[in-house]
C-alpha cells in the first residue's frame, strides 16, 4: 500500500512571518546542493552574529564579566576562533543535513534566519556568559510522506552525533600534546553533543518530536547515544580540568 503524501510547509511547524522570506517568482523545487542568495546570506548573518555572542560569553568579556574581573579582550581571538569552528561544524552542518536530506526527497529546501532570535543571543553574549541560540531554521516547501520527514529531522541530529563521536577520540589524544588545540576539538566535541541532545529532546519544535511520529525505536537510540556521548565527553573535559 502506498503511503499518502501530506503537504507541509517545515519540518518544524515553525511559521512566523518574520523570517519565512521566499525568493521572488515560482518556488520550484531544489535539487541537492543548490543555495539561493538570500539562503547565502541568511546562513553569513548567522554564523557571523552567533560566532560574536559566543565568542564573548566563552571569554568572560560580558557586562556581567566586566563587574566581576574586567575585560580581557586578549582572550577574544582565541574564543572567537573556537566559536567559529562549533559553530560550523555544529550548527552549520546541521542545518545543512536537514537542508540535503528534503532535497535529496525532491523538496524546497533552504534555510532561513529569526533575526528576534540572534538578536537575544547576541544581548545575552555581551551581558552573561550564557548564549540561548535561535538562530533559525530550514524551510521546506513539498508533498512529503511520514518517513520523508522522519529522515529529514532526524538528519540533522545523527550528523552531530557521528562528528561528536568522531572528533572524541581525537581530542583525548591531543589534548595533552597540545592544550589549544585540545580546546578547539573539545568545543567540537561538546557543542555537538549537546545540539544532539537538545534537538532530540520530545518538545516542540525540537526534531525529536517528528523522530518519534516516524520512528520510536529510532528516536530512542539516538537519544539514548547521544545522551551516552555527551556524558562521557563532559567527563573527560572536568577529569582533564584536574589533571
Amino acid at each position: 500500500m502506498v503511503e499518502e503524501r501530506k503537504t507541509y510547509t517545515s519540518f518544524r511547524d515553525i511559521p512566523p512571518r518574520d523570517y519565512m522570506y521566499f525568493p521572488k517568482g515560482s518556488l520550484e523545487m531544489g535539487k541537492p546542493g543548490h543555495f539561493s542568495t538570500i539562503e547565502v546570506s541568511h546562513l553569513l548573518i548567522s554564523i557571523i552574529v552567533l560566532t560574536v555572542a559566543f565568542s564573548f560569553a566563552l571569554t568572560g568579556n560580558t557586562l556581567l564579566g566586566a563587574l566581576l574581573h574586567g575585560f580581557d579582550f586578549e582572550a577574544l581571538p582565541s574564543g572567537m576562533m573556537m566559536s567559529f569552528l562549533g559553530l560550523i561544524s555544529g550548527f552549520f552542518v546541521h542545518e545543512l543535513s536537514h537542508k540535503w536530506m528534503a532535497q535529496r526527497y525532491g523538496l524546497w529546501s533552504e534555510f532561513r534566519m529569526y533575526p528576534k532570535g540572534l538578536a537575544l543571543a547576541l544581548l545575552m553574549g555581551f551581558t552573561l556568559p550564557l548564549v540561548f541560540a535561535a538562530p533559525g531554521a530550514v524551510m521546506f516547501r513539498g508533498e512529503a510522506r511520514v518517513f520523508e520527514q522522519g529522515h529529514t529531522a532526524t538528519a540533522g541530529p545523527l550528523a552531530n552525533i557521528l562528528l561528536a563521536a568522531l572528533c572524541f577520540p581525537l581530542y583525548l589524544f591531543v589534548v595533552f600534546e597540545d592544550p589549544f588545540l585540545g580546546q578547539l576539538v573539545g568545543f567540537i566535541c561538546f557543542i555537538n553533543a549537546l545540539l544532539a541532545v537538545f534537538n532530540l529532546l520530545p518538545f516542540e519544535p525540537l526534531d525529536g518530536v517528528t523522530v518519534i511520529q516516524w520512528n520510536a525505536v529510532i528516536w530512542t537510540t539516538l537519544f539514548i547515544v547521544s545522551v551516552v556521548l555527551f556524558v562521557l565527553i563532559l567527563r573527560s573535559f572536568t577529569l582533564n580540568m584536574f589533571l
